[in-house]
């Protein structure tokens, strides 16, 4: 009996790595540079912005636009409040959020194919492209890949202990997680259908597919009121183009590498569970694909970030390839198979390096509300007028607002936070024209010309044209996507 403490305690320090060196390793790869520069794109402002403001206000502006992300704007408005406003609060959850869902995967992938596959999928997760851009994001898409971690890894648990009355506590966390997901962007249902390929697969019995229907319906009754009222504010994805074959290069590349990471974690094997890394990983990341691909065909709403948790089934299928690997020098080299995951972990790293460096910099975004927000307290003088073409790049101000002190935003009727709305209400043209006419100097933010659109909407038009005919420019300005150009009167 003595001489199995050993083993016993070798095995309980490997349960608690594999789980605990992913999460390590992917919080420090979110710690890797978190202000990007200190740096904040215009999705990062809407979420600056609208958690700056009180729970009422947020609650107002919901009813008109942004229902969809409700709930984070109300968790973000929380943080705000305890830790402050700054970059760290802003983009810490989704660093967290990462780092748990790493540690899902690697659960997974040890219930599934052992110690390496687990191991080898959490350290991957942090380390695919997609998830290093939005896993330092002040958006909640990581937050729903945490969730669809945590559901699918309740769900590997249930189908390994099979139907009992001991497992209702586990189903109704499922049924949570999913619910919670669906409220932070109702897209993620999508892993319903995921986790149905899965039971299919793996040729789950009636009472395991009958709780799964229950609770997988309790998460989408409790979201519908969220579904059918966020329907009503469509325009807010008017702007996703409609899907194109150059669109699906992404997708394709996923899914053949997925579909390649399924082949060689069960191609090693010579004895092969039902329930396996390719029965769980597989639909994970080919399901949300090819279920968002059908909904554009629709309406436009193929965008990536939409469907970031299904790289957690991606994550899965290369760990279950790896520990395949680990098997198979195992038989050939034994002393080398323990360097196998390591080792093509640390290759990983140098060969993304690139990457790694050019998502953690401003550039990697389209534009930098901060930086443009620097070269207005640096140009404007007590007096000016301020302008904003589109009313979207307001958002700089209201991230910066002591940036824009002293000066007046003459087109500006009702503020956001008063109108309930992401960018304010602005006066009708005619009396942009007539206040603008009463100015000497006048600061226009806009987009820098790279990535600038002409003026469609009747007040930008007016408030272009009027500079053109009435004023001079005298300096201009162009950082990191936006554009400051001042503009004095003529005489």
């Amino acid at each position: 009996m003595p001489s199995d403490i050993p083993h016993i305690s070798e095995s309980r320090r490997r349960r608690v790595l594999v789980w605990l060196v992913p999460l390590v390793w992917t919080l420090v790869l979110g710690l890797w540079g978190l202000s990007r520069q200190d740096s904040v794109w215009r999705d990062e402002a809407a979420t600056w912005q609208v958690a700056g403001r009180s729970a009422g206000e947020i609650w107002a502006m919901l009813a008109n636009v942004d229902a969809v992300h409700g709930l984070y704007y109300l968790l973000m408005h929380g943080l705000f409040e305890v830790f402050g406003a700054s970059t760290t609060t802003l983009r810490l959850p989704s660093v967290l959020a990462v780092s748990a869902a790493a540690a899902c995967v690697a659960l997974i992938g040890r219930r599934l194919a052992g110690f390496w596959a687990g191991l080898g999928g959490g350290l991957t997760l942090g380390l695919l492209p997609a998830v290093q851009f939005y896993l330092q994001e002040g958006r909640p898409y990581a937050l729903v890949a945490a969730g669809a971690g945590l559901s699918t890894l309740l769900l590997v648990s249930l189908l390994e202990r099979g139907p009992g009355r001991s497992a209702w506590p586990r189903w109704a966390a499922y049924g949570i997680a999913v619910l919670v997901c669906a409220l932070l962007n109702w897209l993620s249902l999508l892993v319903l259908p995921a986790h149905a390929a899965t039971l299919g697969w793996v040729r789950a019995g009636r009472r395991m597919w009958l709780r799964w229907a229950a609770y997988g319906s309790g998460a989408v009754a409790g979201a519908l009121p969220l579904i059918l009222f966020s329907r009503r504010q469509s325009e807010q994805v008017s702007w996703i183009p409609p899907l194109t074959w150059t669109m699906l290069i992404g997708p394709g590349i996923l899914l053949a590498v997925g579909g390649l990471g399924a082949w060689a974690g069960r191609a090693a094997r010579t004895e092969r569970k039902a329930l396996s890394v390719a029965a769980v990983g597989l639909p994970l990341l080919a399901v949300p694909q090819l279920g968002l691909i059908g909904l554009s065909l629709v309406q436009p709403l193929f965008q990536d970030r939409y469907v970031l948790f299904s790289m957690v089934g991606l994550a899965l299928l290369i760990g279950g390839a790896l520990g395949a690997a680990v098997r198979a020098c195992a038989a050939r080299l034994p002393r080398a198979a323990g360097l196998v995951v390591p080792g093509v972990v640390g290759v990983s790293v140098l060969a993304l390096l690139p990457v790694e460096l050019d998502k953690r910099a401003p550039a990697s975004r389209i534009d930098d509300v901060l930086a443009v927000a620097g070269e207005v307290a640096g140009l404007k003088r007590d007096g000016d007028a301020v302008l904003f073409m589109p009313a979207a790049r307001r958002d700089t101000a209201l991230v910066s607002p002591c940036a824009f002190g002293g000066l007046a935003d003459v087109a500006l009727a009702a503020s956001p936070a008063a109108s309930a709305t992401l960018k304010g209400e602005e006066e009708d043209p005619a009396r942009i024209r007539a206040a603008l006419l009463g100015q000497r100097r006048v600061l226009l933010v806009t987009d820098a010309e790279k990535v600038a659109k002409a003026p469609s909407a009747d007040r930008d038009k007016t408030k272009a044209a009027v500079l053109r005919e009435h004023f001079a420019v005298v300096a201009d300005r162009q950082v990191r996507g936006r554009r400051v150009t001042v503009y004095e009167r003529r005489g």
